[in-house]
């Protein structure tokens, strides 16, 4: 199959799931992508929805995204919240003055009576993103962690906290009452579909909140195409964020292995680095097929690549299966 023939559908979480993302979508039309988004990260901050994954995914497509943090726009100013900080207001979760028209336009669109997904559509087609961005829920799941401390949101654990408390475990308040998104579920169920990819986001932060929500983990498993995983580990490292601290605190096994133990269940292939080429073997022993190559992205070269590289790889299960 030609790969403006390809139809792909993503789950993601932001900076390092956007970085794929943006990947994808200069190999296939946007018409053939579609991004489930977590939405687990969200929050009501300062009296203003954030959908922080959401965001990120809208902002890199627009080629918006702050190049050195991966998030937030770039070319910000932070006029708002250094007065903010002069009032004595919380200043912990930076709110650039032009991301707040995010936000606020967010919170009139939700109060108007869109749900969570019409308003990304309109906040997405806004910015010029043709690309679909789907949350995976349009009712509140917000991720908790349990730490010695007590238990924190997820902002407050990861961005307040900077992620330092141990975690003892991680939770999805509202999953179980939640439905998948009607978008997210048509998604996976799309005609002609080449196969899901589950990119390199962190599995317990970003990826189970979806797994999580009513309809995607069954999909995921009577999907009759393959399902794809990225690794988010190379060499035992995380690219981004606490991924390998938080496999240590939670039991879980190191490295790529654990990352392949984690998804066994739903996928059929894995994309590891060549750093990690010694776990081959014991990756492939759980029934999973694997396709090494060099998984970090630095530049948009680096991410075209390996979109190009993870999407052949599916196409090539599928048609093996």
């Amino acid at each position: 199959m030609h790969q403006n023939q390809q139809k792909f559908a993503v789950l993601s979480g932001g900076v390092g799931g956007a970085k794929l993302v943006l990947g994808l979508a200069q190999i296939l039309p946007a018409r053939n992508l579609q991004v489930i988004a977590n939405t687990g990260d969200d929050f009501d901050h300062l009296g203003l929805p954030v959908s922080p994954d959401i965001d990120t995914l809208i902002y890199t497509l627009a080629g918006l995204a702050n190049p050195d943090t991966g998030w937030g726009r770039h070319d910000e100013s932070w006029n708002f919240m250094a007065a903010l900080s002069e009032l004595g207001g919380a200043d912990w979760f930076r709110l650039g003055d032009r991301d707040l028209a995010m936000h606020v336009r967010r919170r009139d669109l939700l109060a108007g009576g869109h749900s969570l997904s019409a308003a990304t559509r309109e906040l997405a087609r806004g910015l010029g993103v043709q690309t679909a961005i789907l949350p995976m829920s349009d009712a509140p799941v917000r991720t908790h962690i349990d730490t010695a401390d007590g238990e924190l949101g997820f902002q407050d654990y990861f961005v307040r906290l900077r992620a330092q408390p141990v975690a003892q475990a991680i939770r999805y308040r509202g999953a179980d009452k939640a439905n998948a998104a009607t978008d997210a579920l048509t998604a996976l169920q799309r005609p002609g579909l080449t196969g899901i990819i589950i990119s390199p986001s962190n599995p317990w932060l970003s990826i189970a909140p979806i797994l999580a929500v009513t309809g995607i983990e069954s999909a995921l498993s009577d999907c009759p195409v393959p399902v794809t995983a990225v690794s988010p580990i190379v060499a035992g490292k995380a690219i981004k964020g606490p991924t390998a601290k938080l496999m240590q605190e939670l039991g879980i096994t190191a490295g790529v292995v654990g990352i392949a133990e984690y998804y066994k269940n739903i996928i059929d292939g894995l994309v590891i680095d060549t750093q990690d080429a010694e776990h081959r073997t014991t990756i492939e022993r759980m029934g999973i097929s694997v396709a090494m190559t060099d998984t970090i992205m630095n530049d948009l070269t680096d991410k075209t690549r390996l979109a190009e590289f993870v999407a052949g790889f599916t196409a090539e299960l599928r048609a093996a299966s």
